[in-house]
């Protein structure tokens, strides 16, 4: 047991940390959360796409502090953008995307690609560091590959650039989500810089939380993939951290929590794009209960919240 409580924190994953799922979470103990990834070019130049890059800058009464994340490889994209983002007001900092595998994003030498430039990675943390008064964190992951780890240098040049604060996801490009998140190498990150590192990968269990922390030393924790159809899982880390017995949501929670995201999404976006958005949200919901799988097909085929809200009805508790 590690004996000490910290700040654990929703981790950014496009096309599902919208602001109502970010609520959820808050509601259930996340200390902080962060944007879908916005393209720092894309945001500047783009003045169609404004609709779409208001809809992942919305953020909710309720929410807790929300950082904006960007992305992309040239730092004056980044520079504009961050003052832009700040002049909002409505973020708690401004968050640099390092760590996205997507091809789609490392194909234009974005995310993930940028950790083969440690030069260029703090180049950008500079430019967007001058021109905000917010905190500027950095999410990375260890390298590109296992033969290009590099990520001691990356950290180390956003620190030396005024970054404060970094979180690294414990694998490589390369590995996406496949294999073990290396607690090892993100402790001797945590060794190697005197900013705040919160550590990511595999955390999915109040145990999972607790070995992390004693293995890394991390001043904080990332949850991503394990928030999934489970916003309780803040509560559970957090009662672990501090000794306290956990109560896992009965299924009639669960579900009165899916549904209730489906019908904020609805009221945001219109019943038919809910529906359709929901679908791998009521999938995670169910996930593991017996007759899920069949469930999930005629789901997907549900064209009404009262279609879902019926057939979620048969699983039971």
């Amino acid at each position: 047991m590690s004996g000490r409580d910290v700040p654990v924190y929703l981790a950014p994953m496009a096309g599902i940390t919208d602001c109502v799922f970010r609520r959820l979470c808050f509601e259930h103990g996340c200390d902080g959360a962060t944007t879908e990834m916005i393209s720092a070019q894309g945001y500047m130049t783009a003045p169609k796409a404004l609709e779409a890059y208001g809809s992942l800058l919305k953020i909710l009464p309720g929410e807790g502090p929300v950082t904006a994340q960007i992305f992309g490889r040239e730092p004056k994209w980044f520079a504009m953008a961050a003052d832009v983002l700040t002049q909002l007001q409505l973020f708690a900092g401004i968050d640099i995307n390092m760590g996205c595998p997507a091809h789609k994003v490392t194909g234009g030498g974005n995310g993930s690609a940028l950790m083969r430039d440690p030069d260029l990675c703090g180049r950008i943390v500079e430019a967007a560091v001058k021109n905000t008064v917010l905190p500027v964190t950095v999410k990375m992951r260890l390298g590109w590959s296992g033969d290009s780890v590099t990520v001691m240098e990356v950290a180390r040049a956003a620190e030396e650039a005024g970054a404060s604060g970094i979180t690294v996801h414990g694998r490589t490009r390369d590995q996406f989500y496949s294999g073990k998140a290396d607690r090892e190498m993100i402790g001797r990150v945590k060794a190697a810089v005197k900013i705040p590192v919160c550590a990511n990968g595999d955390i999915d269990s109040g145990k999972s939380a607790v070995d992390m922390l004693e293995t890394t030393g991390c001043d904080s924790l990332a949850v991503g993939r394990a928030a999934l159809g489970n916003p309780w899982i803040f509560e559970e880390i957090h009662a672990y951290l501090r000794g306290e017995e956990y109560r896992r949501p009965s299924y009639a929670e669960v579900m009165a929590t899916a549904l209730r995201q489906a019908e904020e999404m609805a009221e945001w976006k219109g019943e038919h794009r809910a529906v359709l958005e929901m679908r791998k949200h009521f999938s995670w919901y169910i996930a593991f209960r017996r007759g899920a799988a069949r469930l999930r097909t005629r789901i997907n085929c549900a064209e009404s919240l009262d279609e879902v809200r019926s057939l979620l009805s048969e699983l039971g508790d």
